[in-house]
């Protein structure tokens, strides 16, 4: 990562400047995501010595692929990038003692020395970018590890103490036949991992899977396909006795993540970082996602705004609530709507609603709430844009 010194730099400014912006609203949740926060240096877990007493084993020019080990007393000033972040945010903000604090982390960055780190730092979660234990699709893919790294990195983080972890599964990728895509869930299964967020392949426009898609040198995806073997997940995940929480997740009971929670719940959030949003129940705020722009407009002097924002109408805010919710297990709570667009509005969108029942169940309606059946699922975006208002 190029210039991380001065981007960690930039993101500690940040910290400091933003400290008053969520009050005296305690913090429940951390997530390092967006990127390869698992790049970030971190210092050595605490190692019994001796002589008695802590001391850190610490590694000259410090990086988890190895180095050079000393022994440093008590009282050393942490100097890991991760660990100045969470110093940082600990000092600016009052984070709950029970706060989930998560990292994203790739495979092929995890070996027992960066996990202790990790431990020792605060992380508590950790969400792995597995993808797939397949070598053909990760090949495929472009990946940088390898299906045995896939393997081996779930289990030394459970080795590590990390039971709270969480990894991503990709279906719908040409040449994933059935078969293959129930081996890639039971591995999961059989490792032991508590949460799965699966997801189907998308081909992003300006990508280089795009272009060799466009050029006929790839496969395009297969919507029969994918929408075929999400089906057959969520039947092999509810035989398992995984919540179905939110379209993408399952979790083992109690093992839901906090962090994505709060999202679909509207709850207020603080995004720090190049491209990072933020949430006050009443604005949207977005930094700028060009890491170069961003550390230049929080360390030099200048007037150059580091972010934009959009004040929300009472319509997107009930929009947003009816995807946001709707996507979850919970569903869209038909209280919350009465109160919030009255008992004639209501009428209005449980109509429409019906209406996606004439061909086949999609959605299960009662007086108290609206929710997808396994089918309406397939159609999630489409049924709640039916249901906005104001559009």
């Amino acid at each position: 990562m190029q210039n991380k010194n001065e981007l960690v730099r930039a993101l500690l400014k940040e910290i400091e400047k933003e400290a008053g912006r969520l009050g005296k609203e305690k913090v429940h949740t951390i997530y390092f995501g967006g990127g390869t926060p698992s790049l970030l240096t971190v210092d050595a877990a605490p190692h019994p010595h001796p002589s008695g007493g802590t001391r850190r084993v610490v590694p000259d020019g410090w990086h988890p692929t190895g180095g050079t080990r000393r022994v440093v007393p008590d009282g050393w000033h942490p100097t890991g990038e991760l660990n100045q972040l969470l110093e940082a945010l600990h000092r600016h903000f009052d984070i709950s003692p029970d706060a989930e604090i998560t990292l994203e982390a790739n495979p092929d960055d995890i070996n027992e020395t960066i996990l202790a780190g990790w431990r020792s730092a605060g992380i508590n979660r950790l969400s792995i970018g597995v993808q797939s234990f397949r070598e053909q699709d990760l090949q495929w893919m472009n990946r940088a590890h390898t299906a045995v790294e896939a393997e081996r990195c779930i289990l030394l983080a459970l080795e590590a103490g990390f039971e709270n972890l969480t990894i991503d599964l990709i279906y719908g990728t040409p040449g994933l036949s059935d078969d293959a895509w129930e081996a890639n869930v039971q591995k999961a299964l059989g490792l032991g991992v508590a949460h799965l967020s699966c997801y189907a392949l998308t081909v992003e426009p300006k990508t280089a899977l795009d272009h060799m898609v466009r050029t006929a040198k790839m496969p395009d995806t297969d919507p029969e396909q994918q929408g075929r073997q999400f089906l057959l997940l969520m039947d092999w995940m509810a035989a398992a006795g995984y919540e179905h929480y939110e379209i993408s997740n399952f979790a083992l009971p109690g093992k839901r993540s906090r962090h994505n929670s709060a999202y679909w719940q509207g709850v207020h959030y603080l995004g720090l970082g190049p491209g990072a949003h933020s949430f006050d129940g009443n604005r949207r705020r977005w930094n700028i996602a060009n890491n170069a722009l961003y550390t230049k407009g929080l360390l030099e002097s200048t007037s150059t705004p580091i972010y934009e924002e959009e004040i929300l109408t009472p319509e997107n805010r009930f929009n947003e609530y009816i995807m946001t919710a709707l996507r979850t297990l919970e569903g869209i709570d038909l209280n919350r709507v009465r109160r919030t667009i009255g008992e004639e509005q209501t009428k209005q969108l449980l109509t429409i609603a019906s209406g996606h029942n004439s061909i086949e169940q999609r959605l299960h309606i009662t007086d108290a709430f609206i929710r997808l059946t396994n089918t309406g699922k397939l159609f999630a975006d489409g049924i709640a844009a039916d249901l906005f208002i104001g559009v």
